[in-house]
């Protein structure tokens, strides 16, 4: 037994509280070392032997940007598995890595920035790849694995400390550091809340990351919700860790403050911890907080209750007790056991879209074709770290059906560029070892820059044959015979030096553009055309006139491979640097045509087409002629044999489409349209017919349900049937249970899972599948009453396998309160409040607090409230507002009752007045709101 010296201070004695000991702590940290425990960056106290620190370790799906380690499918791959025990064991796989790295390199942190659980509401966010689900109790379910993974079972030391990201309704790239999601109150409650709500009281999670953008019109880091949901669903201290630059973005980029001293101290009072901001370099935020307490603008108690949340984080993890940490020798780093579990999550993680004729899985003997431009690609994305083992479509299937039974054809097109005077662009030969970027690790990778190594590309007779791809939209990458891609470095110059396009400024894609009988090339990374120089090719303002010569088209190698195979598998999808990513959305679902081309050509050649789709977003593909359809998420170092041994059936596909998959564009509403219930967005409201729909995934075996039964409790509804594996072989079936309210008295989703479960079975088995289901999964947020409610009256439930999928049914009834009406006389209407809208955006009341509503465009909102009570009669009506503008107030869609005009402009947005006029009203009615010209409401109230 180990005994601490009478001498030890209480912040080191490992037998007390921890708020005993951070209590000591803080009381012997002066001022200036609390301010400088404020940034990312957190230097070392030497006097009291306390290491330096720093928040963030990117950990998404392995642990990132540190140099090699174990790399899982992509967060959306994961969350296809519909699977929470084997989620929780790759949490667990990679916190034991970051424990081993860490080991032998301290810049690897265990303050972990993950997972990732935005909702999945648009696949055209350029960040699909990131989150798990489009619903929040897959996403909650999914990440609580994760986190309890990644967390540790010890109740009193954890293995690493995740953050949940990115707080909150973040789904857009476009604009993201200035555009405000307008959030109405259901949708804040029932959707975007409910997943991070669900994640934290689950009781892993050591904080939040607050997102770029704003929501109803204040930043999000310096959100009321922090304090008035987030502190709430745990009695644990949650360090809330700002984005990267984003405490800067406050003044600079959304000029919500003045002054950083204002924004500093707003963001610190609102709840924010831990500043990442200008890198390294602590001085700019130490500075501000400085002079934020020389204003008065905070307080040495506001200090203190931030530096406190930290130093929770860092107790909990162990670094003030090395003795006693059980975390302290268990790191595994790229075990057997962790290789295994990449290549499982890579199989339960492959969606079975479709499989006419049972073309699937192949014989062993089966001549196959692989093409596609992701057919030889084992594709990174921004968080994986860098690949240990590799695994692409091409090897997997080399390795499972033999080398001679299989073709190749990339379906690049090849291409030589030829200059005006007659030469060709060359790559000339180097003398330099081949190095993956990422390979040496870094806390930013954002500053790594290009290989300066090798000699730029010149101009010659003979030339050199490129690979010319194009994923979309005229985005084009150049790949040398050696596979080095065309990169420009920070001296301009351009050489085949990358391994792989990626960095935060992607270096590797380029664009042709007509000019002059010929074509540009423009750099898209510089924005600057290729010219060849003296020293070799280089960007510049103006650049030479290429003539694009083609020596073989994509879609001619395809369609000999094709013709010549008995099964052709088109290996589709996207890079995840280029055209979808971090900084940038896409526009379009559909699959870049290029890969349309090779789709057809392949078609064409072989009507035996299997369509492979890798990719981190869904897309709208023509799937008619195709009698086969896959698809993963780049499915990280196992992803090649986890496709092949899904192709040769050795695993049965049970993977489960996490988002609704929409047939066109036509389907989806404006990125920036954040109201899911009034835009009928995702699987629970969209009433089109998506080309697949939430939850789907084929499988090799068929299964038979039965026995629905469900019974209320006193506070859960249990719900069991039995699933059999009528099948011929053993398999996976996701159990899906969906419920609906059948008579809402307002707009409710059309179905809403409650709850799922992965089950294996082998032929002719039979198990008993059961779920308790709180009550309070049934309830909505009533916007008449401000809060949770269940609402009396029958509901279904629905057991298949998938949302649309129904096996069998029953119908419940629950009781809970009977529909509400609005108690206009005691509450008036809050703004924001409203059941329906048009041309409305929600705004901040206040810079702290609070919401108003306003007309988005044009002048003119629409607003309408349901179901207002008089009582006996109203003879007045007050409105609250600031701006200028008139409000118009008429009931159950009539004339207009009364107008109240803002004629002089109030001082600014944040300065409201109150504005009366008569209205004679009894009873119950729907109140119509108009409001026209730049008015702010935040709430109107009647008198008798």
């Amino acid at each position: 037994m180990t005994v601490d010296s009478p001498s030890t201070p209480p912040f080191r004695d490992a037998h007390l509280p921890f708020e005993k000991r951070i209590d000591d702590l803080l009381a012997r940290l002066t001022q200036d070392e609390k301010i400088s425990f404020l940034h990312q960056y957190a230097p070392a106290v030497e006097r009291l032997g306390i290491a330096a620190w720093r928040t963030g370790q990117e950990a998404l799906h392995g642990v990132a940007w540190m140099g090699p380690a174990t790399v899982f499918p992509q967060a959306v791959g994961i969350g296809a598995t519909w699977n929470p025990d084997l989620v929780r064991r790759i949490g667990e796989a990679v916190s034991k890595e970051a424990r081993a790295m860490r080991a032998r390199d301290d810049r690897v942190g265990l303050n972990v920035w993950s997972p990732t659980v935005n909702l999945l509401r648009h696949p055209l966010w350029g960040r699909n790849e990131e989150g798990y689900a489009e619903d929040p109790a897959l996403t909650s379910a999914i990440a609580t694995a994760y986190t309890h993974g990644l967390r540790g079972d010890h109740p009193r030391y954890w293995r690493t400390a995740p953050v949940l990201k990115h707080w909150l309704a973040h789904n857009n790239e476009t604009d993201r550091a200035t555009s405000s999601a307008s959030v109405r109150p259901r949708v804040l409650h029932e959707y975007d809340l409910r997943a991070f709500r669900d994640t934290v009281e689950a009781g892993a999670v050591a904080g939040v990351m607050p997102a770029y953008n704003l929501v109803n019109g204040r930043p999000n880091h310096v959100s009321p919700y922090l304090r008035e949901q987030l502190r709430t669903w745990t009695d644990e201290e949650l360090l809330v860790c700002s984005d990267a630059g984003a405490p800067s973005n406050l003044v600079d980029a959304e000029h919500y403050f003045d002054t950083h001293e204002e924004a500093t101290a707003a963001a610190l009072l609102a709840g924010v911890d831990s500043f990442t901001d200008h890198g390294t370099d602590a001085s700019l935020v130490t500075a501000r907080v400085k002079g934020a307490l020389e204003q008065g603008l905070l307080t040495g108690a506001d200090l203190d209750t931030a530096v406190r949340r930290q130093l929770s984080v860092r107790y909990r993890l162990g670094e003030f007790d090395p003795r006693y940490d059980p975390h302290a020798a268990t790191g595994e780093f790229d075990t057997p056991a962790h290789r295994a579990l990449a290549r499982e999550a890579a199989e339960q993680a492959i969606v079975l879209l479709k499989n006419d004729d049972g073309l699937l899985p192949l014989a062993p003997d089966t001549r196959i074709a692989v093409v596609g431009l992701l057919a030889d690609e084992c594709k990174l994305d921004w968080y994986s770290g860098t690949l240990l083992h590799r695994s692409t479509p091409l090897e997997g299937v080399y390795e499972r059906f033999g080398a001679e039974r299989v073709e190749f054809a990339e379906g690049v097109d090849r291409v030589r560029l030829r200059t005006a005077a007659g030469a060709f662009l060359s790559v000339p030969p180097a003398d330099a070892p081949d190095r993956a970027r990422g390979t040496e690790g870094a806390l930013d990778p954002a500053l790594l820059s290009g290989r300066t190594d090798l000699p730029p590309l010149t101009a010659d007779a003979t030339g050199t044959e490129f690979a010319l791809a194009d994923w979309g939209e005229g985005v084009l990458t150049l790949r040398a015979p050696d596979g080095r891609y065309l990169s420009v470095a920070d001296d301009g110059r351009l050489r085949a030096s990358a391994d792989q396009p990626g960095g935060w400024v992607v270096q590797e894609t380029f664009r042709l553009e007509p000019h002059g009988g010929g074509h540009l090339l423009r750099h898209l990374g510089t924005g600057r055309h290729v010219r060849v120089a003296a020293g070799g090719a280089e960007v510049a303002g103006t650049g030479d006139v290429f003539e694009v010569v083609t020596v073989e088209r994509g879609e001619d190698a395809v369609a000999r491979a094709a013709a010549a195979a008995d099964v052709v598998l088109v290996v589709a999808g996207n890079d995840p640097h280029i055209n979808g990513r971090e900084t940038e959305d896409r526009t379009t679902l559909l699959l870049p045509e290029h890969q349309r081309r090779l789709l057809h050509a392949a078609r064409a050649a072989n009507p035996r087409t299997v369509l492979a789709l890798v990719s981190a977003y869904p897309y709208a593909v023509d799937t008619a002629r195709v009698p086969a359809a896959l698809w993963t998420a780049h499915g990280g170092q196992a992803a090649g044999t986890a496709l092949a041994r899904v192709l040769a059936g050795d695993v049965s596909p049970a993977g489960r489409l996490p988002q609704t998959w929409y047939a066109s564009d036509a389907d989806l509403p404006d990125l920036l349209d954040y109201d899911v219930i009034g835009s009928r967005q995702t699987y629970l409201y969209f009433e089109g017919t998506p080309l697949f729909p939430f939850g789907h995934g084929l499988s090799y075996a068929s299964f038979g349900y039965a026995g629905l039964a469900a019974r209320v409790a006193d506070d859960s509804v249990r719900v069991g049937c039995t699933v059999t594996n009528t099948g011929g072989r053993t398999a996976d079936e996701v159990v899906q249970l969906y419920g609906r309210a059948v008579d809402p008295s307002v707009p409710r989703p059309r179905r809403e899972l409650l709850a799922h479960r992965r089950i294996t079975l082998g032929p002719g088995k039979t198990a008993a599948v059961s779920f308790d289901v709180p009550l309070s999964a049934m309830e909505f947020w009533d916007v008449r009453l401000g809060g949770w409610r269940l609402e009396r009256g029958p509901y279904e439930l629905l057991v298949g396998a998938s949302s649309e999928d129904v096996r069998l049914r029953t119908t419940v009834q629950l009781d809970g309160a009977p529909p509400a009406l609005r108690p206009v006389l005691r509450r008036g209407l809050r703004g924001a409040d409203f059941d329906e809208q048009s041309g409305t955006a929600i705004v901040d009341r206040t810079r702290t607090a609070g919401d108003a509503v306003t007309p988005a465009r044009d002048g003119r909102a629409e607003l309408v409230y349901r179901a207002c009570d008089f009582g006996a009669g109203v003879r007045e009506v007050t409105a609250r507002v600031a701006g200028e503008g008139t409000l118009e107030i008429a009931l159950d869609g009539g004339p207009v009752l009364a107008a109240l005009t803002l004629g002089t402009p109030t001082a600014d947005a944040y300065t409201y007045t109150t504005l009366t006029a008569a209205l004679a009203a009894g009873g119950v009615h729907d109140v119509h709101l108009g409001l026209r010209g730049p008015l702010r409401l935040a709430h109107v109230g009647f008198r008798d």
